[in-house]
């Protein structure tokens, strides 16, 4: 049995192509789906970078535990389990640092093993940086609700940033949801925000959600500030989680958006960054128009 199980996974490795390549700006792919979803009047809302379930705890680890990025720890996949016992309580999950099945998961798909943990009917992963047995590196998203779209956009730079944009609702009135995950640097990361700017700009609901590396202020002087989103409100530092005193992953809305009870969970110490959630109001515009033209759409 174990013989054949290495067997398939070799025989899997065989095939899946190894490497990153540079990729222009703007490049993307589009999945839409058959079934359109409309979420009750509140979405519950988590973004949350997981680090590959490597789970982090102190500084210190970044340095003695940094072969944990290169080969599974014993605990790697029952931190995904605890994970999904986290994310199950939200409508709508923005994840990044996913790790879509290499040697430092145990070759397990994280996204999809927390989609069956915590029951999402609806999952896309955005694979980001393949380095093939050496990681699968991804954004992810999990839904309880069905989007009519969404899409992978690959950010300007170096290869590894992302951004998925999600679309619930009906094109007519969308709410438009953004998972993303930016560099590090300030020069890079105002492009990458320039180019996320220029996707959201036709959209009068727009909420974006992830790790931008970032405080809030430097946010304020970026190119995202033309569309004028509200951050979250509330004292939000999720990094590091064991000693949090910077608020870098964000949940940014537009303004006609009503957002409430966002808080941080500091008791999530399962990352070395902290889960961030709220609740967010579908407006009135988004359901009219969702009831108004429900279409199925066709592949």
């Amino acid at each position: 049995m174990l013989l054949e199980r290495a067997r398939t996974a070799y025989q899997s490795w065989k095939t899946r192509p190894a490497g990153f390549s540079f990729a222009r700006e703007g490049h993307r792919r589009t999945r839409r789906v058959r079934e359109v979803t409309l979420p009750d009047d509140t979405l519950r809302l988590l973004s949350f970078n997981i680090q590959a379930g490597i789970g982090t705890s102190r500084f210190r680890e970044y340095f003695t535990g940094s072969w944990k990025h290169l080969v599974a720890h014993p605990r790697s996949v029952e931190t995904i389990e605890q994970i999904a016992d986290v994310v199950r309580h939200f409508d709508v999950v923005g994840l990044q640092e996913v790790d879509g099945g290499s040697l430092r998961s145990r070759n397990v798909n994280q996204l999809v093993h927390l989609a069956s943990l915590a029951d999402f009917p609806f999952w896309h992963q955005q694979l980001n940086r393949n380095l093939g047995r050496l990681g699968q590196f991804s954004n992810g998203f999990l839904s309880r609700l069905t989007p009519y779209s969404v899409e992978d956009h690959i950010l300007p730079g170096l290869p590894g940033r992302g951004v998925i944009l999600v679309k619930f609702g009906h094109p007519v009135e969308p709410l438009v949801l953004a998972v993303v995950h930016l560099a590090l640097g300030e020069k890079m990361r105002n492009t990458q925000l320039a180019y996320i700017t220029r996707l959201l700009s036709p959209f009068r609901y727009a909420v974006v959600v992830g790790d931008f590396n970032c405080r809030l202020e430097h946010l304020g002087s970026s190119p995202l500030a033309e569309l004028g989103l509200r951050a979250v409100e509330g004292d939000l530092n999720t990094f590091p989680s064991w000693a949090p005193d910077r608020h870098i992953d964000h949940i940014l809305a537009s303004p006609e958006l009503e957002v409430s009870h966002s808080r941080v969970l500091t008791d999530c110490l399962l990352s070395d960054h902290l889960p961030l959630a709220t609740e967010i109001r579908i407006p009135d515009a988004v359901r009219a128009a969702t009831l108004e033209h429900r279409l199925p759409l066709i592949d």
